[in-house]
């Protein structure tokens, strides 16, 4: 059976508008929020782990790539979706948490990762080669020759863990594979910048070239069957206060250089907090997959901070408030060490970014236990002493409305999650056909 990624870019080589965003978050109530939003539509979702994320050292999470799979199977059970309705995939898949050691070494362990991955039952898999290690020349641009040189190898390692699950499975499908240099750092960009350059089209032509003739030297060229996508810059990017809008005159070039190769699309990195006519227009211009990470659980950080306005003006016993943003706040001062390279400025600075930065190095706190206890108890303090409509109106009026009309119950934890489904509707407009926005956006 071909799978849901490569039919995608069948029905583009006919003209058709098709599209898929990729949803890279491990936040649990992130990720139930997309699936009970996905089981709406019937739609198939597409949830990736960077590296840093889930490796098999654990990665930030504490994970595996099998446990990863198990973590999103078991919300997925929950909710009733099956488990034919997820691709799960892997962002960043390559030697970039351990870039610091020699090639030799972080290479060894970029082979065990996507091996893993691939037995773990990934099915999109993004092979990054694209940084230096740690005994490259420090001075010297990395080639395209070097980064297609360890991509084939990280291909190679992925077929053989492949032909390796299949004696155990023969239902295991293929899974497909994105390529490419122009990869941006996971998370947005740490540096705010006046202009993001769009990748030349020479240079995604030179980086296309490189891998095939690496391909073709190590007598694999049926790796072009299963690789749908390459990773360009086509101008889109975010830091902790600014974004940079999808341009689609200046990414008109690139795109027009895409149309001499139709079997593979473009995947756009760090489209977070983009207009949804833009992402549209990303996904027209051949920009089919559309990854997105921070902004996700920004929308879920702005959503709980909404609820703990609310909690304030509701619950006059402070002993009995969640104090979630000041809980925050304390573990963000305490364990510094996941924003301080990524937030400058003096200290009032800081501590806004730390609140409402773009970039939402927030994100890497919310499952600590006494941050995930201020949350339960905001849950509970808001659900017993109910929300009046009046104040949800003045607070939170995109989710006043839903549930003015029925379509949304005046719940906590319902409110919070509406706020990730709002995010993942932009790219629900962005990738399907005749998708009826008017019922989507604000009325």
């Amino acid at each position: 059976m071909k799978s849901v990624l490569k039919n995608m870019v069948e029905k583009r080589k006919i003209g058709l508008h098709s599209g898929i965003p990729s949803f890279c978050c491990a936040s649990k109530i992130v990720i139930e929020a997309i699936l009970e939003q996905a089981l709406r539509f019937d739609d198939v979702t597409l949830i990736e782990a960077t590296s840093n994320q889930v490796n098999q050292f654990g990665g930030y999470m504490n994970m595996r790539p099998s446990d990863f799979c198990d973590y999103v199977y078991e919300i997925a059970d929950r909710l009733n979706v099956p488990k034919e309705k997820i691709i799960i995939g892997g962002d960043h898949l390559g030697p970039l948490p351990w870039a610091e050691k020699p090639a030799a070494e972080a290479m060894e362990n970029a082979k065990e990762l996507v091996q893993l991955s691939v037995k773990a039952g990934y099915q999109k898999i993004h092979l990054d080669t694209s940084m230096k290690l740690g005994d490259d020349p420090v001075n010297e641009m990395l080639s395209d020759e070097v980064i297609a040189e360890r991509g084939a190898m990280l291909y190679k390692a992925c077929e053989d863990a492949f032909q390796e699950l299949k004696k155990s499975n023969s239902e295991a499908e293929h899974p497909v594979f994105v390529i490419g240099s122009e990869v941006p750092i996971p998370g947005g960009n740490q540096e705010e910048d006046d202009h993001v350059h769009v990748t030349l089209p020479q240079d995604f032509e030179n980086t296309l070239m490189a891998y095939r003739k690496k391909f073709h030297e190590l007598k694999m060229d049926d790796a072009w069957n299963y690789i749908i996508a390459i990773v360009v810059q086509p101008g889109v990017e975010f830091g902790n206060m600014e974004i940079h809008h999808y341009n689609r005159s200046e990414a008109k070039p690139l795109c027009d250089a895409l149309k001499h190769y139709p079997d593979i699309v473009f995947e756009g990195h760090s489209t977070d907090f983009q207009a949804p006519q833009a992402l549209r227009e990303m996904v027209e211009d051949g920009i089919a997959i559309l990854k997105v990470g921070p902004a996700l659980t920004f929308s879920l950080r702005e959503a709980l901070f909404s609820l703990s306005m609310i909690e304030k003006e509701l619950i006059p016993d402070e002993k009995k408030r969640s104090h979630l943003i000041e809980v925050l706040e304390k573990e963000m001062i305490s364990s510094p060490e996941n924003w301080i390279k990524h937030y400058h400025g003096d200290e009032n600075q800081k501590k806004l970014c730390r609140k409402y930065s773009f970039s939402d190095r927030s994100r890497y706190y919310m499952s600590l236990p006494n941050v995930q206890k201020a949350i339960d108890t905001l849950f509970h303090n808001l659900d017993e002493v109910g929300i009046p409509l009046y104040i949800l109106h003045q607070i939170m009026p995109l989710q006043y409305v839903k549930v003015r009309d029925g379509e949304l119950k005046p719940y906590a934890k319902e409110l919070a999650k509406d706020g990730i489904k709002t995010m993942v509707e932009n790219y629900n407009y962005a990738v399907k056909i005749n998708y009826v926005a008017s019922e989507i956006f604000v009325r």
